[in-house]
Formats: C-alpha cells, structure tokens, sequence
C-alpha cells in the first residue's frame, strides 16, 4: 500500500517508520523542511507541497494526517480537498474533538476516518493503540496499516460512525487524568507518611504481580528512579487539558457523574497558579482564630 503522512513530528514520524518496516510505501510532507528531509532518509518520498503529496499518490489516495488539531487540520484538509474523491480516505490521527471529526467527515468527499491514538513515543517501538471512527469500507481498506501503525491486529478497532474514534479517544484521555492523579495521591501520602520509603522500590514492587500494576505505574517507577523519591526539582505544573476538560463537558451533558475524572482535571488547573481561593482561605484563618498568615516572598 502507498500511504501519504502529513505532519512528521514525534508521532507522524513514528507512522512513518512503523508504515515503512512493514513494507508499505510512503510519501510524506511536513511544513517543516527539515522534518521532511528527515523521514526521506528513513526511506519515505518528499513531497515538497500538499498538492506535491496528493499528485505523487495518484487515485486511489490513502492519507493520514498527524498534525496539532485545530486549524491544522481544517487548513490541511481545506488544501488536499481539490484533489480527493469519493474513492479517497483521509486519517485524522491527532486528538480532534469528536463533533470536529462529525464535521469534517460530512464536508469532505474523501472518506474520513476519525483515529485516537494513543501510546505516545513509544509507540516506535510497540505500536499505538488506535480508535477509529468512519465508514467500514475505508477502515477495512486501511486494515494493512492500521496493523503496521498499531501493536498489531488486536491494537486497532472500529469504533462506529464518524466521530466515534475520537470520542472514545477522549473518555480514554479522561480515565488517564483520574488514573493519574490516583497514583499522584497515594505516592504523596507514602512521600508525606510514618516510613522513609524508596518510592522507586514501591512502584517496582506494584509492578510485579499486584492489583494496580500498569503502563502509568511504570512510568512512576521510571520517574522516581531518575528524579529520586522526593521528584528532585520537577515543577508543580501539570500542562494540557483539553480532552479532559470534553470528557467533563461530555457527561454534564449525557447526565453522567464522573467525580473522578472532575476532580482529577480540577487539580490540573490548580497546579497552573497561585489560587486566589487558598490565599483567602489562608487569611481567613487569621480573622477567626488569630493564625498566622503565611506571606509569599
């Protein structure tokens, strides 16, 4: 098969390869020529332009947008549609809102199929975990690299109609703050508890056997091994957002209680200032008790 990738950063680079190892062909576009010129000597062939792209696939076209969602991928679809047709498919793989997806797949002639993905940059080594959303006929036409892309046959599915990769894509980011913040806390408390534990022994001991071993806890494992069990000098500053924040939008509307995934995204945002509301708290204390009143330098 012969796939086009627009968007050759961490991930797009990453389909690139995985395309590539499985014997597919691929030409690739990135805004940035050095982006491109990277991923020609991976083995893909340069497109100088969109159009470029579009021409070097011929009919028939198989393309996979990895770009920031947004404007990107209006802008990128908005430039590829005079050369799509109804026999065309079209990938979205960043994080889209679904009703985006919903949109985009009713004012394109191409196929469009909405794509979750998830594993970040390791997936160059295992595969991604892809949600796919859209006609049945473009995924099944897309099977062979959706299998090279993911971590295999069982690492990919169709979800249902347009927008439903993104929107499973985007519950599955909210369970991620929860799951998160979960091991935030209960890390915190064994920092802040009776013992002085290696934090990087606990998370391994997890990682064998018990209950709660997963991915995430891994990676605690791996981040108190490199920042010691005190995390050493990484900020009170947790980025990002905006899924949660439509997971959250989601089930005020679907009437569905998810405290957790609330809670979780709350906390995200207090990481991001110096809360009004704590510096209240902080002075009301000394209005009815007399208590010191912590000042910040």
């Amino acid at each position: 098969m012969q796939l086009g990738v627009v968007g050759l950063g961490r991930m797009g680079r990453i389909v690139v390869e995985r395309t590539l190892a499985a014997g597919h062909d691929v030409v690739a576009f990135d805004v940035d020529e050095e982006a491109t010129a990277a991923a020609a000597d991976a083995g893909a062939a340069p497109a100088d332009s969109l159009s470029d792209l579009a021409d070097r696939l011929g009919d028939g076209k198989r393309i996979w947008l990895m770009v920031p969602a947004g404007e990107a991928v209006d802008a990128a679809l908005a430039d590829l549609e005079p050369h799509l047709d109804g026999g065309d498919v079209v990938v979205d793989g960043g994080n889209s809102h679904f009703e985006d997806s919903v949109r985009r797949a009713d004012g394109t002639e191409a196929a469009y199929l909405d794509c979750g993905t998830s594993g970040g940059p390791a997936g160059a080594e295992l595969g991604f975990s892809l949600m796919v959303g859209g006609p049945a006929w473009a995924y099944e036409e897309l099977v062979p690299v959706f299998d090279a892309v993911a971590t295999g046959p069982e690492g990919h599915d169709r979800m249902g109609p347009s927008g439903a990769g993104h929107y499973v894509k985007m519950i599955h980011n909210g369970v991620e703050y929860a799951l998160m913040q979960a091991y935030g806390e209960g890390f915190e408390l064994l920092h802040e508890g009776r013992y002085d534990l290696d934090l990087e022994a606990v998370a391994r001991t997890w990682n064998n056997g018990a209950v709660i071993r997963s991915w995430l806890l891994e990676l605690c494992e791996e981040a108190f091994r490199e920042e010691g069990s005190d995390l050493g000098d990484v900020a009170d500053h947790v980025a990002g957002g905006s899924t949660g924040t439509w997971t959250v939008q989601e089930a005020l509307e679907r009437e569905v209680p998810v405290p957790l995934i609330h809670q979780a995204l709350a906390e995200r945002f207090a990481s991001r200032r110096d809360r009004f509301s704590r510096r209240l708290a902080n002075r009301l204390r000394y209005g009815f008790g007399r208590h010191e009143v912590a000042r910040r330098e």
